[in-house]
């Protein structure tokens, strides 16, 4: 097997001294462009890859962006994942994925775990983004952080968010304009504030439109499929059932025509299904769901992206420390005008 180059050959094969090497390679400042390009070209003809763990060694940091979350949609873990690696794509900073449930009941656990890790910095989805005791535990540690689509304290960490209340109303408008009047909701994780924004989104749409929320017509879910599932037969299980389903999540969205499948209904003819997320389930359910396009590749890939500008000493100190994004409504055909309104 032959041996790894190091930065001793690329200095033998450029003429200069290692550590003019080391600086070169890591864009140090007072190197020269000739000699930067020099030592480059050398690295390339000798297949040179750094050795990232000594790399952290000798810089006494680790190069890790830790990314924590809890259990809910896997289509939504896989946006956030993305969007994160597709900032760290060509970066010497690569990221650790660290899913934790139950957070709202144990966030002195999660704090303890990210101290634990050896992160430079962390990247927190919800619910984690809106548990004070996990912010003041990592606060104190100095462990820098940007918070995806939190509900509180909006003014503590790097913020990316969207108006979870806003986004709620405008999918619940929608579903009214159709003619509905008795809705169902599934809503999700109750330790979730996105689950709390949502339904403050539906009420206010239903204010607006003078219709009154039926509470034996809300059912609560936990984003996932098959509680979605069990939700929706409960809902639709009944003498006078719903016209329309108003779900938090595209999981439980699509969960939620299949159990209208089951009870031999169709939709949309029977019953108008709407979900919130715009995930791959979304596309690929038959018919095609109505959903809130909440662009959470976007908002993980801007949450990574100032987090290491931070880190680097990029960061403007006038830039806001909060960026919104935009919710869309994208209407498809899992909803239409229900088959009777009397």
């Amino acid at each position: 097997m032959s041996k790894r180059s190091t930065i001793v050959d690329i200095a033998r094969v450029a003429g200069v001294t290692p550590k003019t090497v080391s600086r070169a390679l890591n864009d140090a400042p007072h190197v020269s462009e000739a000699v930067r390009r020099k030592v480059k070209e050398a690295a390339a003809a000798l297949d040179y890859h750094p050795n990232l763990a000594a790399q952290s060694l000798i810089a006494r940091r680790s190069y890790l962006i830790g990314l924590t979350y809890e259990r809910p949609s896997p289509s939504y873990v896989v946006e956030l994942q993305n969007g994160a690696l597709g900032r760290l794509e060509n970066e010497r900073y690569r990221l650790v994925v660290l899913p934790f449930n139950h957070v709202a009941s144990r966030p002195e656990e999660l704090g303890k775990l990210l101290l634990r890790a050896g992160l430079d910095g962390v990247l927190l989805a919800p619910p984690a983004c809106d548990q004070p005791v996990l912010l003041d535990m990592i606060e104190r540690q100095r462990l820098p952080y940007a918070r995806i689509t939190p509900h509180s304290d909006l003014d503590r960490g790097l913020v990316v968010a969207m108006d979870e209340v806003a986004a709620g109303h405008t999918v619940a408008a929608h579903i009214l304009s159709l003619g509905h009047r008795r809705v169902g909701i599934i809503l999700g994780d109750p330790s979730h504030a996105a689950s709390r924004g949502r339904l403050e989104g539906y009420r206010q749409a239903f204010q607006d439109g003078a219709v009154t929320i039926d509470d034996s017509l809300v059912g609560t879910g936990d984003f996932t499929y098959d509680v979605g599932y069990r939700v929706a037969l409960e809902l639709l299980d009944r003498p006078v059932r719903p016209t329309a389903i108003l779900a938090q999540n595209d999981d439980m969205a699509v969960a939620a025509i299949a159990a209208a499948r089951d009870l031999g209904l169709s939709v949309p003819q029977d019953l108008s299904v709407a979900g919130f997320d715009n995930s791959e389930v979304s596309r690929t359910a038959w018919p095609p769901l109505t959903t809130v396009h909440q662009p959470v590749r976007e908002m993980a890939w801007d949450a990574a992206n100032r987090l290491i500008a931070m880190l680097d000493g990029d960061t403007d100190s006038d830039a806001p420390r909060r960026r919104d994004h935009l919710h869309e409504l994208l209407v498809r055909a899992s909803t239409a005008p229900p088959a009777s309104t009397g």
